[in-house]
């Protein structure tokens, strides 16, 4: 698989605090869990499992944060794709119910975690405004909206004006609000949890790239590029996007397309006043959605697909600058001074997946664009289900590994789609208002 698109050109890479030392496996190491790839849910289940007494051991090929944990755009969104009535359908009374419970709770878990460890992390929580851009999202969203206002949220429907106001933008026309949403810096984020996994006791080694996974009488050896293995009873998979062919099939599980995000020079304050002048992060509902908020350094950032291949020059991110200037007229011309990107994985139903191919061998893909609080609460999960023994901890059913059909096709469609999405900026030129 071809090597990734660096981390340091980002945003992120610039502003994050300085990283804990996790240096290369160096010596043959037992411990009760392995848990390769160290994102979010890597990090948070290695986390979680220390503070229950359970010796783990972390291994990542670069370090804590490179995959797409430290490279999105740091919108920390609770719930998942579908809407409550749809988990409900989908799941049934009692599974549904459980599941909505856990997807309502994903961004609460994220500032519980930097308030409780004091992570160096800035954060804000203003709520996700998702705009809609077609008079058919409008429906939709007042029935999203009230679903979850329903269920107790603190949300609310948005007309045009009210989405216009708090984007400073009128290309919707209309939209809601979630209050339980913010945002994070999510590589200091993915630093910060860890440091608090090593304080509660975990190890973690970047640098090590696991190359080989075999399961001996009870235990597995878990073998690094170095030479260096960990053997333990228990091992977890939390490769997500940047997954490769350790596990037989797993990477045709999921579609890996590149989300792509440009950051503006730092605005002014009369600019910025007049651009989500209240802080709210947002995304649309397009199919192919754009995605956009201010950061700490007060740099407007705007995020969505970019080639499916990994990037070769500026020139593979200026549908991006594009749109900032047609959603925002007044920051027309400003410059830019960061572009990068960071794989996701999209699996088929857009739910994660959890599998158990073999005995003490747990794996937790895709993340749907929602993977701060997601993937941080399935770490949670995964740490109570290793703990306990109980399959009720997990909120998803463990189910099969099963590749999508003509994977390669699948992969030239979404290419395909997204070319027309770039030639479009976007999906800008269906201009809603």
């Amino acid at each position: 698989m071809a090597e990734p698109f660096p981390l340091q050109p980002s945003l992120w890479h610039a502003t994050a605090p300085a990283a804990a030392p996790t240096p290369p496996l160096a010596t043959d190491s037992r411990a009760d869990v392995c848990v390769i790839g160290a994102g979010y849910a890597g990090l948070s289940t290695a986390l979680h499992l220390a503070e229950s007494g359970v010796s783990v051991i972390v291994l990542e090929t670069h370090e804590p944060g490179w995959g797409g944990s430290g490279r999105n755009g740091g919108q920390v969104i609770p719930g998942i794709k579908y809407d409550p009535s749809e988990i409900v359908a989908k799941f049934g009374p009692v599974a549904g119910e459980a599941l909505i419970r856990f997807v309502s709770s994903t961004a609460d878990l994220v500032f519980d975690l930097i308030g409780k460890h004091a992570m160096d992390v800035p954060h804000k929580r203003a709520g996700w405004i998702q705009g809609a851009h077609s008079p058919a999202m409008v429906e939709t969203v007042k029935r999203r909206s009230a679903e979850w206002t329903g269920r107790g949220v603190d949300a609310s429907y948005l007309d045009a004006g009210a989405v216009a106001r708090l984007l400073g933008t009128d290309r919707y026309l209309g939209g809601w609000i979630d209050r339980r949403a913010g945002a994070v810096q999510p590589l200091a984020y993915a630093r910060g949890l860890a440091k608090a996994a090593i304080a509660a006791g975990a190890t973690i080694h970047g640098g090590s790239k696991v190359v080989s996974l075999k399961r001996e009488g009870t235990s597995w050896t878990i073998k690094t590029a170095q030479g260096a293995s960990v053997t333990a009873p228990r091992v977890v998979v939390a490769t997500n996007g940047y997954t490769g062919d350790l596990i037989p099939k797993l990477r045709q599980t999921v579609i890996r397309p590149n989300s792509f995000i440009v950051a503006t020079q730092p605005l002014s304050d009369n600019l910025a006043g007049t651009i989500l002048p209240e802080g709210q992060v947002t995304s649309d509902t397009r199919q192919l959605l754009l995605y956009f908020r201010k950061d700490h350094t007060n740099r407007l950032l705007m995020g969505g697909r970019g080639p499916f291949r990994e990037p070769r020059d500026a020139s593979d991110w200026a549908h991006l600058e594009r749109v900032i200037g047609k959603v925002y007229p007044q920051a027309k011309g400003i410059g830019f001074d960061f572009r990068w990107c960071g794989r996701v994985a999209l699996t088929r139903d857009f739910l994660p997946h959890l599998h158990e191919p073999e005995p003490g061998l747990l794996v937790d893909i895709g993340c749907m664009g929602r993977g701060v609080g997601l993937q941080s609460a399935m770490g949670k999960a995964m740490a109570d289900y290793l703990v306990t023994g109980d399959k009720s901890r997990l909120p998803f059913p463990v189910v099969p590994i099963k590749p999508l059909p003509l994977h390669a096709l699948n992969e030239l469609y979404v290419s395909a789609i997204i070319a027309w999405y770039r030639m479009t900026d976007g999906g800008m030129k269906d201009k809603a208002a």
